[in-house]
C-alpha cells in the first residue's frame, strides 16, 4: 500500500482563527432532492439489512443449527423483522431451512454461496488485514487523545470492514496492527475486565507522522499542492441552489482547509472555518467506510472524540452537494457523494471488503427472486450443492418417519 504519510502540521496559525464568521452563512433551509441513482445501488439499497445477514451468516457456520439458538439475538442483531425465523425466510439464497429431529423446530443452515463467501470474507481480511486495520488507526488519530471508548471502536468495526470479534477474538492478537486496550487512566487493560476500557495506539500518535487527509490527497492530484483544498461538489440532478446560498458556497470552498489530524483548539467554535472543519472529518470518516455511508443515528457516539459540535449533523444537510441522505426502513443513510459520482476522478480508495459486501447484496436480490418464482409456481435453479444437500435432508427425514 503506498504511502500516505507527512510530518505532523504545525498548530493553525492566529490568522486562521481570526476569520470569525467572516462569510456569514446564509441560515436557510436547502432543498433536498431524491435521486433514484442511489436506490439502484445493491450495497446501499441493502444496507439495513446487510450487517444483521453476515453476522447470522458467521453464528450458522459450519453446521445446521436451530433457530431457537439465534432468534434471542434480534436486538444485539437488529435485524428489521420482529422475529429472527422471518429475517432468515426472507433471504433462501443465503440460508436453507430445513425440519430439525425433534418436534419439527426450525434449522437453518448456510447455503453453499453464502458458505463460500464467508471464506471468501475471511481471505480477504488475511490478505488485506494492513490496508483495513490502517482505517481503524486512521481513526484513532482524528481523535485528539489519540483513543476512544472501546464500545465505540466496537460500534465502527462493521463500517470499517474488520471482523465484530476483532477485540475479542485473541487469533487476532491486535497488538501485531499497532493497538493496545487501556483504562481511561492509559494502564494497560487485564482480560477479566469489562469496565472503562479505551482503544489506544500502542505509539500513542506522538511524534509519528500523520497520514494526508483525502481530500488533500484529491487536492495534490489536481492542484500539484495542498494550499487551497477545495471539497468536490456533485449536484443531483434538477436542483438548484438560490443565488445567495451559491454564492455563500463559493466563498466555503476557499476558506482555509483544517486537516482532520491537525490540532484544532485554536479554531473559534461556530466560526466559518470551523463549520469547513467539520465537513471535512465527515467527509475523512465516510471515506474510511466499506460503501463510504453508514446511519445518521451511528456517526453520534463520534462527536466528542472527533471535535464536531454538538449539532454538526447541519453540515450534512447544509451540503446536498456533497453528502446524499437515503431512506430505507425508516432510518436515514448518510452517503458520500464522491465516492460513487466521481469516477476514477477521486483520491477515495475502494476498501478491499467491498466486492465482498457487494456479494452479499446480490444474495439478497436472487433472495427476491426466489421468493417471486415460489409464490408464482415457477421452478427454482438451485446451486448444485444446495440440490445434493437438500436431496440428502429429505432422504435423512424420510428414514426418520419410517424407522
Amino acid at each position: 500500500m503506498r504511502s500516505l504519510a507527512r510530518p505532523r502540521p504545525p498548530k493553525p496559525s492566529l490568522l486562521l482563527a481570526a476569520l470569525v464568521q467572516s462569510m456569514g452563512y446564509v441560515d436557510v433551509k436547502m432543498r433536498w432532492k431524491k435521486d433514484a441513482s442511489f436506490d439502484d445501488i445493491p450495497v446501499l439499497a441493502h444496507a439495513r439489512d446487510l450487517r444483521p445477514l453476515a453476522a447470522l451468516a458467521r453464528l450458522l457456520s459450519p453446521s445446521p443449527t436451530p433457530v431457537s439458538a439465534v432468534s434471542k439475538l434480534r436486538r444485539s442483531l437488529e435485524t428489521s423483522d420482529r422475529r429472527v425465523a422471518s429475517f432468515l425466510r426472507r433471504f433462501p439464497a443465503a440460508f436453507v431451512e430445513s425440519v430439525g429431529p425433534e418436534h419439527d423446530h426450525p434449522w437453518f443452515r448456510l447455503s453453499a454461496s453464502a458458505a463460500r463467501l464467508l471464506r471468501e470474507e475471511r481471505n480477504v481480511f488475511a490478505a488485506r488485514r494492513a490496508d483495513i486495520t490502517s482505517r481503524l488507526r486512521r481513526l484513532l488519530l482524528m481523535s485528539s487523545a489519540r483513543r476512544i471508548p472501546l464500545s465505540v471502536a466496537q460500534g465502527m468495526l462493521w463500517h470499517l470492514g474488520l471482523p465484530e470479534d476483532y477485540f475479542r477474538n485473541p487469533d487476532f492478537d491486535i497488538g501485531q496492527d499497532g493497538f493496545r486496550i487501556l483504562t481511561s487512566d492509559g494502564v494497560i487493560c487485564p482480560k477479566d475486565e469489562n469496565d472503562g476500557k479505551e482503544l489506544g495506539l500502542i505509539d500513542d500518535g506522538k511524534d509519528q507522522e500523520m497520514p494526508l487527509s483525502v481530500l488533500q490527497m484529491g487536492a495534490i492530484r489536481r492542484f500539484g499542492s495542498a494550499d487551497e483544498v477545495p471539497i468536490p461538489l456533485f449536484p443531483s440532478k434538477g436542483l438548484r441552489l438560490k443565488r445567495k446560498i451559491g454564492d455563500w458556497l463559493e466563498g466555503f470552498q476557499k476558506l482555509p482547509y483544517v486537516s482532520p489530524y491537525e490540532d484544532f483548539s485554536d479554531i473559534p467554535r461556530g466560526s466559518d472555518v470551523s463549520q469547513k472543519r467539520v465537513v471535512g472529518v465527515l467527509h475523512e470518516l465516510f471515506s474510511l467506510f466499506v460503501t463510504c455511508s453508514a446511519e445518521r443515528r451511528r456517526l453520534l457516539c463520534l462527536r466528542t472524540h472527533l471535535g464536531l459540535p454538538q449539532k454538526f449533523d447541519r453540515g450534512i444537510e447544509r451540503h446536498p452537494h456533497i453528502f446524499y441522505l437515503l431512506l430505507k426502513e425508516k432510518t436515514c443513510f448518510v452517503v458520500l457523494k464522491e465516492a460513487y459520482m466521481a469516477g476514477g476522478d477521486t483520491a477515495i480508495e475502494e476498501h478491499p471488503m467491498l466486492e465482498v459486501w457487494s456479494k452479499y447484496a446480490g444474495l439478497m436480490e436472487e433472495s427476491r427472486e426466489i421468493i417471486k418464482r415460489r409464490r408464482s409456481g415457477k421452478p427454482i435453479q438451485l446451486d448444485p450443492e444446495d440440490q445434493e444437500a437438500s436431496e440428502d435432508s429429505k432422504g435423512a427425514n424420510s428414514a426418520a418417519i419410517f424407522s
